[in-house]
């Protein structure tokens, strides 16, 4: 893994796609003592205390109690030992059932990444974004039916038509647009004071990956975009996308923000954007270091997109 990777890419496991369709080598792993378990409650994963945080990996007896009974996910292997999510939304007070309150607590996880080492953080996203997608998806698309977890909840089966139903990811086309020395960015009113970002949005049916960058500019800060140009992607398990960064050719200036959208849109320096990354006050806002949109952000202005 190279020293610049992306938050939430770099997971040291193996997912065992061959392995995880044997049912009894499944069964096997989840009666494994030497198996781990990370426990999630409401999405938050299981983190210890300290100054070097560390996700808080549990045995199986750990909630063998809770009723109703959870389903572990495999997420994969690691020297040999199985590795499972298991979802301990049930608890009514998570910390105070398991007994781990001094060691341990359930934390959001944008709270909490920055903290973690790059390979956890990779577990911790798949972790969550599988456990998301099996509580969503109790029941079939096709014909309403229940579905069951299959290879190790690798996918979903259902009981009555037996269509097969796979963990979803959405494609989010998000690029910063370059005209000359300037960078266009805009935030929603939901985002905290003076923080903007790259402009994003899904890609949607029978689209590519450049006319979703070109729409969504157009639609949300009237701007046409000539070539697009793809940087680096990056797993959001807030639930389920994968971010598809891109740097964006500006073919014109002017701003007109569909408020449905954006609260605003505007240009910056590149002087600005680099001031802005290094905190100073003032200035606005960009997103955190973890995501995406700072990384591009940080391409930009270093001259580094390749």
């Amino acid at each position: 893994m190279t020293a610049d990777a992306l938050t939430f890419v770099g997971s040291p496991l193996d997912r065992e796609a061959s392995r995880r369709r044997d049912h009894a080598w499944v069964e096997a792993r989840l009666a494994d003592t030497q198996s781990r378990f990370l426990p999630l409650w409401r999405l938050q994963p299981l983190v210890k205390h300290g100054a070097s945080r560390a996700l808080a990996w549990a045995r199986r007896d750990f909630f063998a109690d809770l009723e109703p009974r959870p389903e572990p996910v495999l997420l994969g292997s690691l020297g040999g030992v199985a590795h499972f999510a298991v979802d301990v939304s049930a608890a009514a007070k998570p910390e105070e059932s398991f007994g781990v309150g001094d060691v341990a607590r359930f934390e959001d996880l944008r709270g909490v990444v920055p903290l973690l080492a790059q390979e956890e953080a990779a577990i911790s996203a798949q972790a969550r974004a599988l456990v998301d997608w099996h509580a969503r998806h109790g029941y079939c698309a096709a014909c309403g039916g229940g579905t069951r977890a299959v290879f190790g909840g690798a996918h979903r089966v259902c009981r009555e038509c037996q269509a097969e139903h796979f963990p979803r990811t959405d494609p989010v086309a998000i690029a910063v647009v370059v005209r000359g020395d300037r960078c266009l960015l805009g935030r929603q009113p939901a985002w905290p004071a003076r923080m903007y970002s790259a402009l994003a949005g899904f890609v949607e049916a029978g689209e590519s990956l450049e006319e979703a960058v070109r729409r969504e500019i157009h639609e949300e800060a009237g701007v046409r975009i000539g070539a697009v140009r793809y940087w680096r992607s990056q797993p959001w398990p807030f639930p389920s996308s994968l971010m598809l960064g891109c740097c964006a050719e500006g073919l014109s200036e002017d701003v007109r923000v569909d408020r449905s959208e954006l609260e605003d849109a505007r240009w910056f320096t590149r002087d600005e954007i680099r001031a802005s990354l290094s905190g100073v006050d003032g200035l606005p806002v960009v997103p955190p270091a973890f995501s995406i949109a700072h990384r591009l952000l940080r391409a930009w202005v270093d001259g580094s997109f390749a």
